[in-house]
């Protein structure tokens, strides 16, 4: 089946070369890649296929659409408006593309705290030998408990990374009730409340849904241990930021790390950046080789599935945004 495919701007670099290799592995594909908002209008009337966002006011144009591919896994809160949920559009994401990448981060976040290495950095900054520590402050990871809240790719990867250390791992999922290797256990999303208090580290790897939005306020960080860890490469918004800063001022918990933030760039006046029981990096987890190419052969694969009649893969639940 021949058919058109807009690639919405604003435009990547890496994805210039995209509309000629599409045509190459999906015959009959005529790919759009307009740059002005008229240009954009008039190519969304003829699209029965978009990769990139639609908005409420592209997507009014759009009118013989089909299937939407997501540029991320985890696309921002306002891409599933009211509007895209009531269109009949498929949409679809670009789920477990960098799965390996986030996994090893989690876990280089993980060993950092569990060795001090925080600590040791900023006294490297200040030219300053600083040998003491509390043998309390380390963590032996075949002495340890983890609960990894979603088991979805990444946190299945960062879960079973973590048994290879003899840690006992257990899953929160709202989806997942089969075994996953490395897991003691996954249990529903109902059960996360009695699980936080029972684990060393705690890693939140949820996406933004409007179930998991301030999954993790002020009160539910003052169920977790005084000597918990936690790490957060899921999204930002699942994690209230304040009201972590005051759960670590009060004691609540010993360590946390982040690669996520519900404002990003972290304002550089935010309390969290000066914390010696911090750990920040950027919003990098997922970086890494081969992420033009991991992307393109998600859209590829889904042009060849659409082209000929076939279901497409990492369909989303557009009420739930996954």
């Amino acid at each position: 089946m021949s058919f058109t495919l807009v690639m919405v701007p604003p435009h990547q670099d890496d994805t210039a070369t995209w509309p000629a290799k599409l045509g190459e592995v999906v015959p009959g594909l005529r790919v759009l890649r307009p740059e002005t908002p008229t240009e954009v209008a008039a190519a969304l009337r003829e699209a029965d296929a978009a990769y990139g966002a639609l908005p409420e006011e592209l997507l009014a144009h759009a009118e013989k659409l089909q299937w939407l591919q997501a540029p991320q896994a985890g696309p921002p809160p306002r891409f599933y408006h009211p509007k895209l949920i009531e269109h009949p559009v498929q949409v679809t994401n670009m789920r477990d593309t960098y799965t390996d990448h986030v996994a090893t981060h989690t876990l280089a976040l993980v060993l950092a705290l569990a060795r001090g290495i925080p600590g040791y950095v900023r006294a490297q900054e200040q030219s300053r030998w600083a040998p003491d520590w509390d043998p309390s402050s380390v963590l032996t990871l075949a002495e340890t408990t983890a609960l990894v809240v979603g088991v979805g790719a990444i946190g299945a990867e960062v879960g079973r990374m973590l048994s290879a250390f003899g840690t006992r791992v257990t899953g929160i999922d709202a989806r997942r009730t089969e075994a996953a290797e490395g897991f003691a256990e996954i249990l529903p999303a109902e059960e996360l409340d009695n699980q936080l208090g029972l684990a060393d580290i705690v890693i939140i790897t949820v996406p933004h849904t409007p179930a998991t939005e301030g999954l993790f306020n002020a009160e539910r960080l003052a169920e977790l241990r005084s000597t918990a860890h936690l790490i957060n490469i899921g999204r930002g918004p699942t994690l209230h930021l304040d009201a972590l800063n005051a759960a670590l001022e009060a004691g609540q918990l010993a360590a946390a790390a982040l690669d996520v933030f519900e404002t990003e760039p972290l304002p550089d006046t935010h309390p969290l950046w000066q914390r010696p029981d911090v750990l920040i990096t950027p919003h990098v987890a997922g970086a890494g080789p081969h992420s033009e190419q991991r992307r393109f052969a998600v859209i590829a694969e889904n042009a060849k599935r659409f082209a000929a009649g076939r279901p497409l893969i990492n369909v989303v639940d557009k009420h739930n945004w996954y």
